[in-house]
């Protein structure tokens, strides 16, 4: 599978991403008064930019822990990360594992190498899937920011097949939405949904908060939320019920305001619980319960 001590992949450079950033990594902000979870990290992705060293699933871990994150969910996305995140799970009790092919890795996998190719993938997927400390499929999806209208017909196929994986083997579906709110839904319902769904870093506002959460479905915050134009997704948290609320970084990505732009780890949760309790109006010792119980009965025991 390869080792955990080295990263699957770096996120792209300032110069590529066309803007220069901050590389220092933000200081520890103050612990949380009772656990939370990471619902959603990239432990495996450096910081491409020069200078911003791989922080390490080991320190990763012991730095979130110290502020009271005590646990992550580490999300693979292709091939390479799903290997990696069934043996950063197997290796570390504080993290589980998620597998999939992320939905702009499906059409590039099918342009690259054809159907066999892809169905190969997925066979792969589908045997790291059944690790125990596997509790969820995904992130998948659909994203029509990246993907355009050539790859968009596998895309959807690819979302469905991992929708039927989930409900084959009874875990947690995470869903990837980027510009393609309408069509999401379209398809889980088409589909028939699993038990347990999670909108990943989600982007929808009110109107489409209420739906999703009627159906029973998870919402997750990423530090996006603390971000100064975020209003219509600050109005979409208000409205969500407490316990269909989650929490993640996205690590290395979305890092939370007064830091948005230099390199995020899941220590820096706390940043965004904060924020989410004073959109929410609670206190945050009663958002960390709720997040502590909600992210449990997503991905189960550690």
């Amino acid at each position: 599978m390869g080792s955990t001590d080295e990263p699957v992949r770096a996120r792209a450079t300032a110069q590529e991403s066309g803007h220069s950033r901050e590389l220092q990594r933000p200081p520890l902000p103050d612990p949380l008064p009772s656990p939370v979870v990471d619902t959603h990290c990239h432990l495996d992705i450096a910081d491409g930019d020069a200078g911003a060293e791989w922080l390490g699933i080991d320190d990763a871990v012991a730095q979130a822990s110290a502020v009271g994150v005590t646990r992550i969910v580490q999300i693979g996305c292709d091939l390479p990360s799903s290997r990696w995140s069934v043996q950063a799970a197997d290796a570390n009790p504080a993290v589980l594992a998620t597998v999939s092919l992320h939905p702009n890795e499906a059409p590039r996998i099918f342009a690259a190498g054809g159907r066999a190719s892809l169905d190969a993938a997925y066979a792969e997927i589908e045997s790291l899937a059944a690790a125990e400390r596997v509790r969820a499929i995904g992130e998948t999806g659909l994203d029509f920011f990246r993907t355009g209208e050539d790859g968009r017909a596998v895309q959807e196929e690819s979302f469905r097949r991992h929708i039927d994986l989930a409900k084959r083997l009874g875990k947690a579906l995470v869903i990837h939405d980027r510009d393609a709110h309408d069509d999401v839904v379209r398809v889980l319902e088409s589909e028939g949904p699993p038990e347990t769904v999670v909108f990943h870093c989600f982007s929808g506002d009110a109107a489409m908060a209420r739906h999703c959460t009627e159906q029973g479905w998870y919402l997750s915050f990423a530090g996006t939320v603390t971000f100064k134009n975020a209003v219509p997704l600050r109005e979409a948290l208000a409205v969500a019920p407490l316990d269909r609320v989650l929490v993640e970084t996205d690590a290395p990505y979305l890092t939370p305001t007064p830091y948005r732009g230099r390199p995020n780890a899941s220590y820096l949760v706390p940043l965004t619980v904060r924020a989410m309790a004073e959109t929410k109006r609670v206190e945050v010792e009663e958002l960390c319960a709720a997040l502590w119980a909600s992210s449990h009965a997503v991905f189960g025991e550690w």
